[in-house]
């Protein structure tokens, strides 16, 4: 039988006339939302938080992907709002779920973000709806958790609106691939919704890659992850191991990676940052027990790089006593970069404030150097750091410190500078040879 509703809604994304709703306006929201806007459908932006809102009513970004020009060439066009009032939701045609998905201390999926925003869906949705997850989750979670959600109103999957995920590819800080030129995997709860939701993506983004359900385009982002995951922590290993043996890591993935086949660089650090790596694998980790499958892999990868700042820790020990015969407690440390990863001003799970924190425990006096984070901002863990700032490189003396450990290689920073100093270094990221610059003094951790 034909669906006119369904038909209705096609003809409206088709024709760009379906308002959209995009619920969480954080990494993957507002980019997506002004996207969209950009592109010539009418978004409504939602969010809990009221800073937030205001300053996107003031055309003042928060992200760095989304300039204020943008924003205010999207407003200025009439084709996005931002809101607090949920009860907008009733006036949207395409509602799309950008909101967290943390772990639990247990390493168990937190879908607490997911549950509660298809709670308020259900009780504002109208027929005629597309209804799109992009939050990263295990397999199943859109089928089996959010669309039982949406039904507990009197409408109906299927028949009355319609359910698909797309897995958000936001990389922070990539100036090659933004929103609109990132590939977008498509999958829905039956063929009526993936056909809508490549409907309407094909209008926000250049390419749509179809596929056959839910679960696989939710397994498709977590693979991703685990890709990197894996193979991260593989690299970790290897700079432990060839450092044993007095080989410099960097060197030896520099020059694996001139082979044109058959190898894929990756490089070390001093632990996983951002919401999706050190996160996303145990969605599925968590999910294959339920099939009575171990995930190896995943969990030595993560106890790896879990494992890292405790080797970074374990190198500054190293320097402090071969440099001072002293240990950590009452030393002082310059932290550079504090963020989780170069050029961005993004904390979610940085490894620098994990090093941050094991410092202070161990007595050491720390001040922290980063040329996008004024002071670190409200996190889900330490919030004993919260407001901490950052100094000024320019007002650094080399009598104030005795070690610099540098944990995220901003480009912004004078690492010229830095050896001026004429204290010794632990490098965590391979920046100042990278630079060509002289490495006496630095020690790579």
């Amino acid at each position: 039988m034909k669906n006119t509703i369904e038909d209705g809604l096609l003809a409206a994304l088709n024709g760009q006339t379906a308002k959209v709703g995009i619920v969480g306006l954080g990494y993957v929201g507002l980019p997506l939302a002004v996207t969209a806007a950009l592109r010539g459908f009418s978004v409504t932006g939602f969010d809990i938080d009221h800073e937030k809102i205001t300053r996107l009513n003031s055309k003042s970004s928060y992200i760095a992907a989304v300039t204020d020009e943008m924003l205010t060439e999207a407003s200025e066009a009439k084709k996005v709002s931002w809101t607090t009032d949920f009860k907008r939701l009733s006036d949207c045609n395409v509602i799309v779920i950008c909101v967290p998905t943390p772990l639990t201390r247990h390493r168990e999926p937190n879908l607490t973000f997911v549950e509660a925003t298809g709670e308020v869906i259900a009780e504002y949705m109208r027929s005629g709806t597309l209804v799109v997850l992009e939050s990263t989750t295990f397999p199943g979670t859109t089928k089996d958790i959010l669309t039982p959600i949406l039904e507990s109103c009197s409408l109906r999957s299927e028949k009355d609106f319609w359910v698909a995920f797309s897995p958000e590819r936001e990389d922070p800080g990539n100036k090659t691939y933004r929103t609109h030129s990132i590939p977008k995997i498509v999958g829905g709860d039956s063929e009526s919704a993936r056909r809508l939701a490549e409907a309407f993506y094909n209008k926000v983004v250049e390419k749509v890659v179809p596929v056959s359900s839910t679960s696989t385009a939710e397994a498709v982002k977590i693979t991703e992850n685990i890709f990197r995951a894996v193979n991260i922590a593989l690299v970790n290993e290897l700079k432990m191991i060839y450092d044993a043996m007095g080989i410099d890591v960097w060197e030896v993935i520099n020059g694996a990676a001139t082979k044109p086949f058959g190898f894929m660089p990756f490089y070390p650090g001093p632990g996983l940052g951002g919401h999706c790596i050190p996160i996303d694998p145990f969605y599925l980790t968590w999910k294959a027990r339920e099939y009575g499958h171990a995930t190896r892999f995943i969990e030595l990868a993560g106890e790896i790089n879990v494992n890292m700042p405790h080797y970074v820790i374990a190198k500054l020990r190293e320097v402090l006593d071969r440099q001072f015969g002293k240990g950590l407690s009452k030393s002082r440390v310059l932290l550079v970069g504090i963020s989780y990863k170069k050029n961005v001003p993004d904390m979610r799970e940085s490894p620098s404030v994990v090093l941050m924190d094991m410092l202070l425990d161990n007595g050491a006096e720390v001040d922290f150097v980063d040329p996008h984070v004024g002071s670190i901002p409200r996190m889900r863990e330490f919030l004993h750091l919260l407001d901490r700032k950052a100094i000024h490189l320019h007002d650094v003396e080399a009598a104030d410190y005795d070690i610099i450990l540098i944990s995220t290689d901003h480009d912004a920073i004078d690492y010229e500078k830095l050896i001026r100093l004429g204290l010794p270094i632990v490098d965590t990221r391979n920046a100042i040879a990278s630079r060509e610059l002289p490495t006496k003094l630095v020690t790579r951790a």
